[in-house]
């Protein structure tokens, strides 16, 4: 992850932005793969305004929670149908 976080961190400078924010998106972010995404995305627009980057953060980061949530419900709907199925095992 350090050189995706660098890599971030190498782009927000560039575009004139202090390294702290840098430091901030990688860390609230916190995967390889929502950086890159962070990336992509700096590289892509080129934003002017800091809220611009903190909001793309805010909407990766919300994407990615709404996506483990959905993968949990999925989860526990796949043992309730499991266990209205099959019932409770007795041993």
């Amino acid at each position: 992850m350090s050189s995706e976080r660098d890599e971030l961190i190498s782009v927000i400078v560039s575009l004139g932005f202090p390294r702290e924010l840098g430091v901030l998106a990688a860390r609230h972010l916190g995967h390889p793969k929502a950086i890159e995404r962070m990336t992509a995305y700096l590289r892509y627009t080129r934003p002017t305004d800091p809220r611009e980057i903190a909001d793309e953060m805010l909407a990766i980061r919300e994407e990615i929670d709404r996506w483990r949530d959905r993968k949990r419900s999925q989860e526990a709907n796949s043992a309730y149908n499991e266990l209205l199925w099959y019932g409770l095992e007795e041993d």
